[in-house]
This record gives C-alpha cells, structure tokens and sequence, in this order.
C-alpha cells in the first residue's frame, strides 16, 4: 500500500482553454478515517465535459487551493465503520486524489455483473450512461422509428445516446464529430446511420445533407450553431434535449445561436434542459436496461482509457481538445491488464 496520497488543486481561474499550469498536483500523508468513515483507494478516476464549467468562479464551482472533484471507483483499504468492509469496491465523488475518506452515505455500493467490467460504472452504467438513457427515455421520450441528430456524437454522452438509441428502435440516427476518423468509427463501430465533420462547411448545409428529411429529436451536447441548425430541421412536435455547451465552455463571449424563433410556436416544438442528478432513481431502470445487453454482446462500453493518475490533467485538457472517442478514464496502474 502507498505510504503517500496525491491529490489535484486547482490553483487559478481560467480565461479560454484551461492549461496544466492552472492545476497542482499534492502530496501528503496518507489520511486517517476518523470513525464512521473509510478509506479509500482510487483504482479508476471519470474526467468530464462539466469539469471544464466547476473551473470558473461560478456557484458550487471548484474552490482555489484545495482538492477537486469527481466520480471515481475505488476499493475500501480501511475502515471505521461496520457499514463499510474493507476490500469492497466502491463509488463515490471524491475523485481527482489517489485516496479519499468517505461516509456511508458518500458511497454506492457496486453491483458485479458476470462480463461487465468496473469501468462501465463510469460510462455506459455510470453517469455518462445514465445522462444518455435519461435523455432518451425521460426527456425527449423517444418513440420507435424516430429520427435523431446528436451533437458531439463521438463524446461519452454522444456515443452512449447512439448505442441507446439503436436498441430502443430509432430510426435514422445522424451525429457530427471534429474529424473524419471519429465519423468513420460512428458509422462503422457505433451504429450511426451518417456523421458530418462539423469543420467542413456551415452546420445547417452539413446537417441538411445528412438527414434530407428532417428530424424529429435533437440531443445537444454543444449549443451555438448546431442548436441552431437543428431547430431549423426539426419536424412538426420536435424535441429538443440540452444537455451541454461544449462550444462555450472556453468562449465564454460567444455570440448566442440565431434562429427563426417562430419554429418553436409553427411547428409546436419542445426544448427542455436537465441534470442527471435528479434522476439518480433511475440508476436501477438503467441496470435492467442495459446490462442484459453488455453481457449478450449487443451493447459495448466506448472508452478512452488514459493509464496513471499523473496523467489525469492531462486527460482532462486533451478531452477538452477533443482528443477522445467515447467516455474517459483514467486508469490507476496496479489496474492495467498484463501482457504475455
């Protein structure tokens, strides 16, 4: 066991793209858990899209100087309470630190599924997957045979909504991504019917392209000029589902997207934002759901996984970059699977 623990600070705001310098990484004694908690070591850390927006001075943002936070699964190495048996696998929020000293009630308690592997906790099963399922089934209320376009389809949520959607019977199913490769692994690995490279020309041209007739769902990851272009393809009772604003996490002064408005009211459409953390009751809906799928093989978890805890700042500005296919992760590297 290591005698030390590390953990990530942030050190100053950011103004645009955040930079390795405006973090610190920390070393001190390994904590003791007072009674009634435990301790834990992280074994798998989640990087996030809604990390870059805790790292503005904005409310319950993350403070200078003192730990970050962030989904992480990890194993229980001591403990002071009854209710928390040392060697169990965990999840909790106290990420972004090799060890963290927990509560009960600071923890979920994992259920191991024959076949599923523990890093589709924090993609597929976890809150990645859940945003995606709760979009879907809760937001947008998909119904068989529609016609979807995702934003940032290549992301965690963007490939989770795509293999989801797919087996809840959608139809026509048209994502943009930042590159070639990433629309080429949509189509062939994902399931997307068409992927548009948002760079090669204006969104709405792009967006017409790829689904001539319409759409009846959008999933937007992104905002600005996608949202945009989206309304204006919408069919008659289109939703909308607003799950982020990557473009502006790091152009804060970004013109707001332009469109016709009277969309809204001519073709009866419906936008509605949401935080997956009102809907942790569904936890156990998306276990039923997409477990059975995992273990049959129809359903796979896409991750980028980044090994070594030293690395996880810099997993967290390359996704900014977009420098990952599917969920991230950072991986501890006790955990990396032997070769030979």
């Amino acid at each position: 066991m290591n005698e030390t623990a590390l953990t990530v600070h942030q050190t100053a705001r950011p103004h645009g793209f955040p930079t390795a310098g405006h973090f610190a990484f920390v070393e001190s004694a390994l904590p003791e858990p007072p009674a009634g908690s435990a301790l834990v070591e992280n074994l798998y850390w989640s990087v996030d899209p809604y990390h870059r927006e805790m790292v503005d001075d904005v409310p319950d943002g993350f403070a200078l100087g003192a730990p970050l936070e962030g989904r992480a699964i990890g194993w229980i190495i001591a403990s002071r309470t009854p209710r928390l048996a040392e060697g169990e696998i965990v999840f909790h929020r106290r990420g972004w630190r090799t060890h963290a000293v927990v509560a009960p009630e600071e923890i979920r308690h994992l259920p191991r599924f024959d076949g599923v592997p523990l890093t589709a906790y924090l993609s597929i099963l976890g809150g990645t997957g859940l945003t995606a399922y709760v979009g879907l089934t809760r937001i947008a209320r998909l119904q068989e045979g529609e016609d979807l376009f995702v934003s940032a389809a290549a992301g965690g949520v963007g490939t989770a909504t795509g293999r989801f959607a797919r087996l809840l019977g959608a139809g026509r199913l048209v994502g943009s991504a930042g590159s070639a490769a990433k629309a080429d692994h949509l189509t062939r690995v994902v399931g997307y019917d068409a992927v548009f490279d948002y760079h090669e020309g204006p969104v709405a041209d792009l967006l017409r392209k790829a689904a001539p007739d319409g759409i009846d769902v959008f999933v937007d990851n992104v905002g600005g000029e996608q949202l945009a272009a989206a309304i204006g393809e919408l069919r008659e009772f289109g939703r909308v589902v607003r799950i982020g604003t990557i473009s502006q996490y790091n152009n804060p002064d970004a013109s707001p997207p332009r469109f016709d408005h009277a969309d809204i009211v001519e073709k009866s459409l419906r936008m509605e934002g949401f935080l997956v953390s009102n809907y942790r009751d569904v936890q156990d809906e998306l276990y039923d759901f997409a477990v059975p799928h995992l273990q049959s093989g129809r359903l796979a978890p896409d991750e980028t996984v980044v090994d070594g805890f030293e690395h996880i700042v810099d997993a967290f500005l390359g996704m900014l970059r977009g420098g990952n296919t599917g969920k991230i992760i950072v991986r501890d590297r006790t955990q990396v699977p032997s070769v030979g």
